[in-house]
């Protein structure tokens, strides 16, 4: 199952929408063959292993870090594909939340007489595929918010430089973390200053749907992410009642009108349903201060990567400015999943601990 989980990351920057997934196939207590999903679109790693296997299948065990799909999609069901090949026993981590499988593809292998066993590295498993779970099961994007810092907390001088804070080994993360994300936002104040791009561009991977908050519809209309259509698509969201530009019309721009907070910016719970409802797994959360600072105060945030440099820069722009916490047990609490250096700079990634509901 380790080495499962292994090839299923080889998917990271690829498979989204879709989990990513490895597979194993052993024979006689050794490995036959292996494979993992490689694409969205492209055939699942049961697929791949099995082909792999070839006749050795016959009478295998299979390992597998999410129960085989059992439905027609881009791709045939992986069940019929397992019972084609003779698997006499499938060991899964943990069952795929879809409505679509939900445990029917467990049943469908055994009704067929396979030997169906579960919860091996289920921990890990779970780790892996966190953004597609949620969605899965909620129907809602997974939302991680994306921080470059320095040690006393600031994300640019006084004077608003901030390029580079963090080191080279930490921007070659930050283009695997886009590549990871089915989508990038920022905040209109973002696009204005830094006119960035919010492509892949340092590492192999996929370029993810650009997302501006934008309440009055006011970004410049010769900024990049709306001249670069052949880079990925933009989608910019602002006020019900503000006017649609003249770049609207533009290829690959996509605008959406939602409902206000009542501080003449946008309901950012719209935007997430919105962007949950359009096909969005996974959200990445790249800026600025105001937009970080929003999502944790709307209590949208799953995940925070921060990345800390070695550096004092005294008064400058804060990372996160007001939250509304007058005590300390009132502040949000994180759940550290890794604490790593990353050339100068450290790394670190927590789950954030949601607060209940009233």
């Amino acid at each position: 199952m380790a080495r499962a989980l292994a090839l299923a990351r080889r998917g990271r920057a690829w498979v989204a929408p879709n989990p990513m997934v490895g597979a194993v196939v052993v024979n006689g207590g050794a490995v036959v063959g292996e494979g993992c999903h490689r694409r969205f679109g492209g055939p699942h790693a049961e697929v791949h292993a099995l082909r792999r296997a070839g006749a050795h299948a016959r009478g295998a065990t299979l390992f597998v870090n999410l129960e085989p799909c059992c439905h027609y999609g881009k791709t045939p069901p992986c069940t019929e594909r397992i019972l084609e090949a003779g698997i006499a026993r499938v060991v899964a981590a943990i069952e795929d939340p879809n409505p679509q499988v939900a445990g029917k593809g467990f049943q469908r292998l055994r009704d067929a007489g396979v030997t169906v066993d579960t919860g091996v590295l289920a921990g890990e498993a779970r780790e892996l595929n966190r953004p597609y779970l949620k969605k899965a099961a909620t129907g809602l994007s997974w939302v991680t918010l994306k921080i470059a810092q320095s040690l006393d907390g600031r994300i640019a001088s006084s004077t608003g430089h901030s390029k580079w804070i963090s080191g080279d080994s930490s921007l070659r993360y930050a283009h695997r973390l886009r590549a990871a994300h089915d989508a990038v936002l920022v905040g209109a104040e973002t696009v204005r200053a830094d006119d960035p791009k919010l492509t892949v561009r340092h590492v192999p991977g996929r370029s993810p749907v650009r997302i501006v908050l934008d309440s009055r519809f006011s970004i410049p209309s010769d900024c990049y992410l709306l001249n670069s259509a052949d880079a990925a698509p933009t989608w910019v969201f602002g006020l019900e009642s503000a006017p649609l530009p003249a770049w609207s019309r533009r290829p690959n721009v996509r605008v959406f009108r939602v409902g206000g907070d009542g501080a003449g910016r946008v309901n950012l719970h719209d935007v997430h349903r919105v962007v949950s409802a359009n096909g969005v797994a996974s959200l990445l959360i790249e800026g600025g201060s105001r937009t970080w600072t929003a999502f944790l105060a709307a209590d949208l945030v799953d995940k925070v990567e921060v990345v800390v440099a070695p550096m004092l820069i005294g008064t400058g722009i804060e990372a996160i400015d007001e939250l509304g916490v007058l005590e300390l047990h009132d502040a949000i609490r994180l759940d550290p999943v890794r604490w790593r250096r990353i050339g100068t700079d450290l790394h670190v990634a927590a789950s954030v601990i949601h607060r209940e509901s009233d």
